[in-house]
């Protein structure tokens, strides 16, 4: 992880009970008690990947919280390398798949509800070149709502897409991609898995780091993850504190996920007549993990 997005040490804040001395601006924001949530390190930020950028500013905080999951594209590009085209991604965001994949010739359609990140996407390829702008179609949709009209050999839910999907709605979603996939395709999803002791142990978590920014803005975050285990769900807020030369700007920003029941998430898979045909896991800390899931149609 690059040392600006590594969690800051207790040593940088004030006592316990006093609001964060780097965000003071953010007004009274009281950190944890020690031992009650301050994260030292990690490999990776939890769960802060699917958070849409709420304006032109917040796209540098979007941006540093998918940098630690750059490493998933080239699993997914050896996927896509043996499945072929043309390609779904759901979720794309601002194309940090959907471009790198039409780089190296393959047909995309990106699928986001968020029109500005759409639009960075669009302007990325441009920039490139017509032959990766023109292997790129972008559809505004909510992942909820998803109605498909072609056919796909790779299916993409990454960067933990699919626990930004509300229960209810997942079985549908997955349903109508299954149905889209030709012979030979497949799903390729991830999603964080906790241990469900880690989480009644500590239900509510704490971290703070710096948004690497070249504008010359010094941006500060504190993100609060707390978790609800009876509606099985995952809010994280993000409280921002931007000092430019002449003023300090404070932005707040949340994004509501689910918690992935990996059980749950199999039989839904099997009922949509797709199966499970790998299973890669990664450790994040001792109580959580990274899963990621290639599934294929039923012959």
């Amino acid at each position: 992880m690059p040392a600006a997005l590594a969690p800051v040490l207790p040593s940088r804040y004030a006592h316990s009970g006093t609001p964060v001395g780097t965000l003071d601006a953010l007004g009274p924001l009281e950190l944890p008690a020690p031992g009650a949530g301050i994260r030292i390190k990690s490999d990776t930020l939890p769960g802060l990947e699917s958070v849409s950028p709420g304006d032109e500013d917040s796209v540098w905080l979007h941006d540093a919280l998918l940098g630690p999951h750059s490493a998933d594209i080239v699993r997914y590009l050896s996927l896509a390398r043996s499945t072929g085209g043309p390609v779904l991604d759901l979720g794309s965001g601002a194309g940090r798949l959907a471009v790198p994949f039409a780089r190296h010739g393959f047909a995309v359609q990106a699928v986001d509800r968020d029109g500005p990140a759409l639009e960075r996407l669009e302007s990325w390829a441009r920039r490139i070149g017509p032959q990766v702008a023109e292997l790129i179609v972008t559809t505004r949709a909510d992942l909820t709502e998803l109605r498909l009209d072609g056919d796909y050999r790779l299916a993409l839910l990454a960067g933990a897409m699919v626990s930004a999907v509300p229960p209810r709605a997942r079985p549908r979603l997955l349903r109508e991609i299954a149905s889209h996939l030709g012979a030979g395709g497949a799903l390729a999803l991830d999603y964080t898995a906790h241990q469900v002791p880690g989480l009644i142990a500590e239900p509510q978590r704490t971290w703070a780091f710096q948004v690497p920014r070249f504008d010359g803005i010094d941006e500060w975050v504190v993100a609060r993850q707390v978790f609800d285990l009876r509606a099985m769900s995952e809010r994280i807020t993000y409280y921002s504190a931007r000092t430019g030369k002449l003023s300090t700007e404070r932005v707040v920003l949340t994004t509501d996920k689910w918690i992935v029941d990996g059980e749950h998430l199999a039989a839904e898979l099997h009922s949509a007549g797709l199966h499970i045909e790998g299973r890669r896991r990664q450790r994040i800390d001792e109580r959580t993990e990274s899963v990621l899931l290639v599934c294929r149609t039923d012959d």
